[in-house]
């Protein structure tokens, strides 16, 4: 049992240092396949949407671990940080950038999902 513990605790750390690293290189290239232009209200979103984008990645991996050893706490803690980490940055930008799916649609007044170019016209880039 013991032996078992040791590999899911080197998985574990070594898991997490591989997604650091990605996380790490994605915010200081910057060299992703989406530019958010840099304007008036949309100016700066590439930072929030690159680390959506890498937050997306390390919760995956996390969900792919979790199911291989689900008894494992480290990462079960882990899964929950990236969590309220995703919903903070996600948070932050739609404030900032407005409503990046149908679901951050936060004024009760207006559809604010329609207005702009959405994140997948050539205008965001």
């Amino acid at each position: 049992m013991m032996n078992r513990q040791m590999i899911n605790y080197q998985m574990n750390r070594q898991m997490n240092q591989q997604m650091n690293q990605q996380m790490n290189h994605w915010q200081m290239n910057g060299q992703m396949n989406r530019q958010i232009r840099s304007d008036g209200n949309r100016g700066g979103c590439q930072k929030e949407f690159n680390m959506l984008r890498a937050l997306d990645f390390a919760i995956q991996e996390t969900v792919l671990y979790l199911d291989a050893y689900p008894e494992n706490p480290q990462a079960l803690e882990y899964y929950h940080q990236l969590l309220e980490q995703r919903n903070q940055t996600m948070a932050a930008y739609e404030k900032k950038c407005g409503p990046l799916n149908m679901y951050g649609n936060a004024s009760r007044t207006s559809w604010d999902w329609v207005e702009g170019p959405w994140p997948w016209e050539p205008e965001a880039n």
